[in-house]
């Protein structure tokens, strides 16, 4: 089986759940597109942690982690299968390269790992491991260096996702964008990301809350960019990055999906 590519996924609202929109035809394009996992690990924005906490439940609860939408929304599950064994190879890479993980064996699924799941693989048949995100762990370069420590499980038919959202500001809520004004920032932010992805240009990347165009705007804080550190790190030197555009949800969270090879 050859190596499988890693993922970034912007899983955006929960109710992308419920509304999967073009976000929804874009995972599934990819689903049919990659060859059958044998197992996902997957770093959602949703589970921060100040070191890597690695998921060895038999069997994933589906949490969820918001509140104040439909009724409906909080009866979906997710019922994927752990894999404890898989779980505690994650957490042996990762000691390996010096990065003190420590095993969960309660952890289940948050929003930002099951709502993107559900659409890639709605029958929830293929085992899940998930893995924390460390936002004050040294930023991108230390997500950047899970996901490397990790790249080698590629070669073994797992897929390594990050979750998060290529533009996350949730203040702009209340700033009246819409599908008809959006926020002035997204397109100049996730230009600028794209353009450094294809040019392979880790540095800069690494170092986006300088030099990318309204860094701050787009991220206030950076949960929800680290996954695509991890998924970058998890693609090994060489990546080939793929934008799949899945359009700009509310004006202003803009919904990217990367695909590294």
């Amino acid at each position: 089986m050859p190596a499988l590519p890693s993922l970034y996924v912007s899983h955006g609202s929960p109710m992308t759940a419920l509304q999967p929109g073009a976000t929804g035809e874009r995972l599934a394009e990819l689903a049919r597109a990659l060859p059958r996992p044998k197992a996902i690990v997957i770093a959602s924005a949703h589970w921060l942690a100040h070191s890597p906490l690695v998921g060895g439940a038999l069997q994933s609860e589906t949490i969820h982690d918001f509140h104040g939408f439909p009724p409906e929304l909080y009866q979906l599950r997710y019922p994927a299968p752990g894999a404890p064994a898989l779980a505690t190879q994650v957490v042996e890479l990762l000691d390996q390269a010096g990065l003190a993980p420590s095993l969960d064996p309660q952890r289940g699924l948050d929003h930002g790992a099951w709502v993107p799941l559900r659409l890639l693989y709605p029958a929830a048949d293929i085992p899940v491991v998930p893995v924390s995100v460390q936002p004050g762990q040294a930023g991108p370069a230390h997500q950047y260096a899970l996901g490397r420590a990790l790249a080698p499980l590629r070669e073994q038919g797992v897929l390594l996702i990050g979750s998060g959202s290529i533009t996350h500001n949730l203040h702009d809520l209340r700033s009246g964008y819409s599908a008809e004004r959006e926020a002035p920032y997204v397109r100049p932010f996730i230009g600028w990301i794209e353009q450094k992805l294809a040019a392979g240009d880790v540095d800069a990347l690494l170092d986006y809350r300088r030099q990318a165009p309204f860094a701050r705007h787009a991220h206030p804080t950076d949960e929800h960019l680290l996954p695509l550190f991890f998924a970058l790190g998890a693609a090994g030197e060489g990546t080939r990055a793929q934008r799949i555009d899945a359009g700009i949800d509310l004006g202003f969270l803009a919904m990217d999906i990367y695909r590294f090879d």
